[in-house]
């Protein structure tokens, strides 16, 4: 991941601009748009500082509300916005996949069985305030890197690029695991997806190729996106 993108904030591990990728019709997606984080809680002060000097003004946190424990509270000027997808997901979604839950198996599923909370998601980021906007959950893979997909993929991001990006969250989290006293997940990870018979990238890759958002997501929304992201 080139510099300009990976984000130094003072407590967080796996940050990094959605801009400067590839679209498919030329040109890049514009930086300082839309950031994906893992968990604010841990902000220092500092940390707090750095994104609000990126031009940061909306926080959309995707975990269920039990699960914000900030070290500091908000800053004044930035908006939280509460998208809990793991709650919207419903306990029935959770019977059914919830041991994909960790991997990109889970995205799938998760587009088809919860379009209302995927909406939700889109519109968080649609219908934000100037400035801009992080997207964030506990480790910034999963959840995140659920919004991240639906995101970029309404951008115009080419698909390799999309599928790259959400792989850098498995060695930018390996610090993460030895902080918390856990074994590394990406090994588990990566067994549930050998015995599908694939891989992350393969996955992704996937996903994009079925999604249509169309069926998804209005179109007033699906276009203030991609005006933020593409211009």
């Amino acid at each position: 991941m080139s510099d300009a993108r990976h984000l130094v904030w003072d407590g967080c591990l796996n940050v990094r601009d959605l801009g400067g990728l590839p679209l498919t019709g030329g040109g890049r997606t514009r930086p300082g748009a839309v950031v994906r984080a893992d968990n604010l809680d841990r902000l220092t002060a500092e940390g707090w500082a750095a994104l609000r000097s990126y031009g940061v003004r909306t926080v959309v946190d995707l975990r269920n509300e039990e699960e914000y424990r900030p070290l500091l509270p908000l800053p004044e000027g930035l908006t939280l916005v509460r998208v809990p997808l793991d709650e919207l997901a419903g306990p029935q979604w959770w019977a059914r996949f919830g041991g994909l839950d960790g991997t990109p198996l889970a995205f799938r599923p998760y587009l088809d069985n919860c379009p209302d909370a995927v909406a939700a998601v889109v519109a968080a980021v649609a219908h934000a305030a100037p400035g801009g906007v992080v997207v964030h959950c506990g480790a910034g893979r999963d959840r995140t890197g659920l919004a991240a997909l639906v995101l970029l993929a309404l951008a115009g991001v080419a698909p390799e690029a999309i599928a790259a990006d959400y792989r850098l969250s498995a060695d930018n989290l390996r610090p993460l695991w030895g902080l918390l006293g856990r074994p590394d997940e990406q090994a588990a990870i990566e067994k549930i997806l050998a015995n599908a018979g694939t891989t992350a990238h393969e996955v992704v890759l996937e996903v994009l190729a079925e999604f249509d958002p169309a069926e998804l997501l209005p179109a007033a929304d699906i276009a203030a996106v991609r005006a933020r992201l593409a211009g």
